[in-house]
C-alpha cells in the first residue's frame, strides 16, 4: 500500500476518497529504558533506547492505518501525518498517532 504525506501520488489518479482513516500506539517505557534515558540526560547524548521506541510506535501506527484503510477497499493513504504526544503522570507512556485519507488509485 502507498502512504504519503502529499495529498496526491504522482503518476497516480484518486479514483475515490474513502474516508479519514487512523492508527493509534499508546507505549509504556519500561524502567530500563527509564533508567538507560536518565543515564543519557545526565551525561549528553542520544537515548537509543526511546529512539527505538519511537520507532517502533511510528512504524505499527502506519501499519495500522493502512489496515484500516484496507478493511474500507482502499489502496493507498494520502495526506498523512504523524503525531507524538506523552501520556501518564511521569510522561512516561508514548502515544503515536497516523492519519490520512484513504483512498483507491488506479
Amino acid at each position: 500500500m502507498i502512504s504519503t504525506t502529499t495529498p496526491t501520488i504522482e503518476g497516480k489518479k484518486i479514483i475515490e476518497y474513502k474516508e479519514i482513516v487512523f492508527g493509534e500506539v499508546i507505549s509504556g517505557m519500561d524502567f530500563i529504558k527509564d533508567f538507560a534515558a536518565g543515564l543519557t540526560n545526565f551525561f549528553g547524548g542520544r537515548s537509543k533506547s526511546y529512539e527505538g521506541e519511537m520507532i517502533r510506535a511510528r512504524e505499527e501506527a502506519i501499519l495500522e492505518m493502512e489496515k484500516r484503510a484496507k478493511q474500507l477497499g482502499a489502496n493507498a493513504v494520502v495526506g498523512v501525518d504523524i503525531d507524538y504526544e506523552v501520556l501518564g503522570q511521569s510522561g512516561n507512556m508514548l502515544i503515536v498517532t497516523a492519519s490520512g485519507t484513504a483512498v483507491i488509485v488506479e
